[in-house]
């Protein structure tokens, strides 16, 4: 009887997909420095512990002023102000500007106290004390421009906000995201922990490179071996080499076992075949499980899937073409799945420009863009553009845009081609716009490579107009609300956050109108600052007063601070007697709260991308929400 082994039922190319991820090939978490960081993905989300920048500071060089000091000022008509002193990048303010003064200031520095806009040099003179303001010999500057609360200052938590989620699980660590992971002072990650891929080349006819060969006795030299181990190491896994083993049962028996026994994933070459001299998928079947040998595919039909030990196994054809076309169709993106990986992707791709964007011409432009498909599955390219002072421009960015200097704009609609960051930039599976919200980051672990931006609620659904956005999260009163679907929301509680204990007893909104309590609000494209300002109008209806009279009784109401934990952290740092923010943030952080009321958050998905995949199951664990809201205090699904 013949010891030959017949390929009478070959696997289909997808029933072969199928049993080689049934494999485990490994996974776990373990924790790196930065320093070894480029190139993992992320295992847990990580949230921003610190504003980033820290502090208030300049963006231009200039002259820091109170912006009232400025109001009506122009070429013709100056405002002249004393120069108090001068402040540089790294060093702590020794003054504060009152009413009337100026402050010299370089870009980056801190911004001194009383101060809340910057004047850029360019629009100022110096002048000696001439008998205006700032007379009597001092030095002082002709301010000929108006210039409004925080133009050319970055706020505090501008770039990135303490309690913000930074980046999400599943995140690929580049050069982009280890540089913000620095700025916000993070020592080491969790991260998804390399597969380990042993890869033994099989045949009496094989040499080592570097080795003598034999031509007289067929020898060849070992191909295989480092051509597989190169595809592992780009396929996000960890290659262990072992020697190669000749074709003798009992000899590769052994080998094969060591190797289960370390790695997770088993990978040979050659003896595969049906013959009788080739012995693998014997061994495989005498110590572990054979689940398919063959695929009715061209080149590679003699593969081997199944397992020995605890460790899974492929077994790839001898022929290096061969070896490395099953290697790349079906286990390399295996492998990339186990390290947390997405599917590799050209370095260029093609799109189109979702909104119009104009420049000033005269300069070659290398502009930042995002991707995002539309509902019929075309690429849209938009522009990614938060400041050059801002880290997160490129962590939201997935390649560039080579603009010519004689370009001046854009057109929507117009093709350009775009140089990814890497050979492995896809498009995020949702492309979300909004609120900020503790909630909305549990939802968006549990989804595929989502992007969210936190601009707050008006920027949502201007980017849902526009089309940009696969969906806007929304919070408080809805005005101007565009064509869109609501896919779910929850109620959240809000009100004033205040120091464990509330020591100065505040009661509520009116005793930040009556009582002398300092305040700290959210930015005006927040929907809370919108549900806030719908209850100081109710409280100014109340007293029969207008409602800035009592939104400027408020000491502080301008002061804002852009994502929903800022306030809060402002208040627990003393820095504020109150806060606008959540239960749930006040909970977490151990301050005191004072409840004003609730409010709805809601999902809105453009009509046009509701067959995204994504978007479906974003849909299907909103309508499934108790789960995620575990553990955060004053939340209720709707």
């Amino acid at each position: 009887m013949s010891d030959r082994k017949e390929f009478r039922d070959l696997a289909s190319p997808e029933a072969a997909r199928e049993a080689i991820d049934s494999l485990d090939i490994g996974g776990g978490t373990e924790t790196v420095g930065l320093a070894e960081a480029r190139g993992r993905v992320l295992a847990e989300r990580v949230d921003a512990s610190v504003d980033v920048p820290g502090f208030d500071r300049a963006s231009m060089d200039g002259y820091a002023v109170r912006a009232r000091d400025t109001f009506g000022a122009g070429e013709r008509d100056p405002a002249v102000l004393p120069v108090i002193g001068t402040v540089h990048a790294g060093e702590a303010p020794a003054v504060s500007v009152e009413a009337g003064e100026a402050v010299e200031i370089s870009t980056g520095a801190v911004m001194p106290d009383g101060a809340d806009a910057v004047v850029m040099v360019e629009r100022t003179s110096e002048r000696d004390g001439d008998g205006e303001r700032g007379g009597d010999g001092e030095r002082s500057v002709a301010v000929e421009t108006a210039v409004t609360p925080g133009e050319n200052v970055m706020l505090a938590g501008a770039d990135v906000a303490a309690g913000e989620r930074a980046l999400g699980p599943g995140t690929r660590l580049t050069a982009r995201e280890v540089g913000l992971l620095s700025a916000l002072g993070v020592e080491s990650v969790p991260v998804r922990a390399r597969p380990r891929v042993a890869i033994v080349s099989t045949g009496d006819e094989l040499v080592r490179p570097g080795g003598e060969l034999d031509t007289d006795a067929g020898q060849i030299y070992d191909v295989n071996t480092y051509t597989t181990a190169a595809g592992v190491g780009a396929a996000g896994g960890e290659a262990v080499v072992y020697p190669h083993v000749d074709d003798e049962a009992d000899a590769m028996a052994e080998t094969l076992t060591e190797a289960a026994a370390d790695c997770d994933l088993v990978v040979t070459s050659g003896s595969t075949s049906a013959s009788a001299v080739d012995v693998v998928y014997r061994v495989v079947e005498e110590r572990g499980e054979l689940l398919l040998h063959g695929i009715a595919i061209k080149p590679g039909k003699p593969t081997i899937v199944g397992r020995i030990g605890d460790a899974a196994y492929v077994g790839l054809p001898g022929y290096p073409v061969s070896a490395l076309s099953i290697f790349r169709t079906f286990v390399a993106p295996a492998i990339r799945a186990a390290a947390g990986l997405p599917e590799a992707d050209s370095a260029t791709v093609t799109g189109s420009m979702a909104t119009r964007d104009r420049y000033e011409a005269g300069r070659r432009r290398l502009l930042p863009v995002g991707l995002v498909t539309d509902g019929d599955g075309e690429t849209l390219v938009y522009p990614v553009d938060k400041g050059s002072g801002a880290t997160t421009s490129l962590t939201e960015a997935d390649g560039v845009v080579d603009v010519p200097a004689d370009t001046s704009y854009l057109s929507a609609g117009e093709t350009v081609t775009v140089e990814l960051f890497s050979p492995d930039v896809r498009p995020p599976t949702l492309l979300g716009v909004g609120e900020d919200d503790p909630a909305l980051s549990r939802l968006l672990d549990d989804l595929a490579r989502p992007r969210y931006l936190a601009r707050g609620s008006r920027p949502g659904l201007r980017w849902l107009r526009d089309g940009i956005a696969d969906a806007a999260v929304v919070a408080g009163p809805v005005e101007d609300r565009p064509d869109a679907v609501e896919l779910g929301g929850w109620e959240r509680e809000w009100g004033l956050v205040v120091p464990a204990g509330n020591p100065a007893d505040v009661a509520g909104l009116a005793d930040l109108v009556d009582r002398e309590l300092s305040f700290v609000n959210r930015t005006t494209d927040s929907g809370l600052r919108t549900t806030l300002g719908a209850a100081m109008a109710d409280l100014a209806d109340e007293r029969s007063v207008d409602r800035h009279e009592v939104t400027d009784a408020v000491t502080g109401f301008d002061l804002d601070r852009r994502a929903f934990e800022s306030p809060a952290r402002m208040v627990a740092a003393g820095d504020a007697d109150a806060g606008l923010g959540l239960r749930a943030t006040a909970a977490d952080l151990g301050l005191g709260f004072v409840s004003v009321g609730t409010e709805t958050v809601r999902v809105l998905a453009a009509p046009d991308r509701t067959g995204k995949d994504s978007l479906s199951r974003l849909e299907a664990r909103l309508a499934d929400l108790d789960g995620y809201l575990d553990g955060l205090e004053g939340y209720d699904a709707e």
